[in-house]
């Protein structure tokens, strides 16, 4: 895989106690890699990064905001990475609205303050800075948005995205064009599902507890549609990136997006009922619309990471849905390893992309 690029490469991640986060750590352990993890402590219960114990798996993990560059500095500088996936973020559009000011300060300071902290540190070659399909000026249109469409948000998480894609391309032309900086790329993908996620106020997560609880599933806006895709997926196209920067360099110092096919949209009720069939109970029920503004349509183009990357979705969205829904039955029935699972849905990605 990734013509083993990733052997025992020294791979700084933040956000690794996330959903994401998690995932990526195992992936780039099997991969070969020396990781190191920087990242606020788990906020869920349960987390996927504890039920794995991820710390006791990689290198070094580091329990940090970014917005300590203090500790931040040192832990990059003493880890020497050559490269950087920066994934830590306040990533939920209905929190933005509680915490506006929190959630622009991590997401853009705190991005700010990790690319100040690799540029310190000669070592590395290397930087993919993870956004989201979000950052677009979303019309809500049936237009699938390439990198070039403008960038905006109407909510505080979405906007603030927006700001770093920005600033990344600002920082690109202002700091990086010697030859001895790292190259720097970022990363756009959809509605990421897999297991491992009990992040408040995300779909899958929602159902996956009112089941284990049996309660009813409440969805607020059933008809909104989504760019729904397994979690390995994107993960795949920042390790593709990864690979491509660490090869080539500037060359692939651009934006990507990482997105589903577009006949694979789905409506939110769609995804539900899916959960209610495949887990078999459960009942889908419409709950009170929020007075937030929350999109209720974005698909993304991927042309681009398929031409220049030779990335394409692996998994249709029933077969993701089917993936995740099977790490949470094994996870609540108790009845497997679940970081021996992990690894064997990652080793089954991989063939399917080979």
């Amino acid at each position: 895989m990734y013509n083993n690029i990733y052997q025992n490469k020294k791979v700084f991640i933040t956000g690794h106690t996330g959903f994401k986060g998690s995932w990526l750590s195992i992936w780039l352990k099997h991969l070969g890699a020396n990781v190191c993890g920087y990242s606020l402590a788990p906020n869920t219960t349960p987390s996927m990064f504890k039920e794995l114990n991820i710390a006791d798996r990689i290198e070094k993990s580091v329990i940090g905001n970014i917005l300590d560059d203090e500790l931040l500095n040192v832990t990059i500088s003493e880890f020497n990475p050559d490269i950087i996936f920066h994934l830590a973020a306040q990533p939920l559009v209905l929190f933005s609205y509680e915490e506006p000011v929190l959630t622009y300060k991590t997401n853009v300071i705190g991005t700010l303050n990790v690319l100040e902290a690799a540029r310190k540190v000669q070592s590395v070659k290397v930087f993919v800075n993870v956004t989201t399909d979000k950052c677009y000026e979303n019309n809500e249109t049936t237009h699938a948005y390439t990198e070039n469409d403008p960038m905006g948000g109407y909510d505080m998480y979405s906007s603030s995205k927006g700001c770093v894609e920005i600033l990344s391309s600002s920082y690109r032309r202002s700091f990086l064009q010697s030859e001895n900086s790292f190259a720097l790329a970022t990363a756009r993908a959809g509605n990421v599902i897999g297991g491992g996620d009990w992040a408040k106020d995300r779909l899958i997560p929602d159902c996956i507890r009112a089941v284990a609880d049996n309660k009813d599933i409440q969805i607020r806006n059933p008809k909104s549609t989504r760019p729904w895709q397994f979690v390995l997926e994107p993960l795949h196209g920042y390790l593709t990136l990864g690979q491509r920067l660490l090869e080539s360099g500037k060359e692939y110092a651009q934006s990507y997006n990482f997105g589903p096919d577009y006949n694979d949209t789905r409506t939110v009720e769609q995804i539900a009922n899916n959960v209610v069939s495949i887990m078999g109970k459960g009942k889908v029920i419409t709950g009170e619309n929020l007075s937030c503004h929350e999109a209720s349509l974005l698909t993304l183009n991927s042309d681009k990471a398929n031409k220049y990357l030779n990335w394409c979705p692996t998994y249709n969205v029933e077969k993701a849905v089917e993936e995740t829904l099977n790490w949470y039955r094994h996870f609540y029935n108790n009845d497997t390893d679940m970081y021996n699972f992990s690894i064997s849905q990652i080793k089954n990605f991989e063939d399917s992309i080979k």
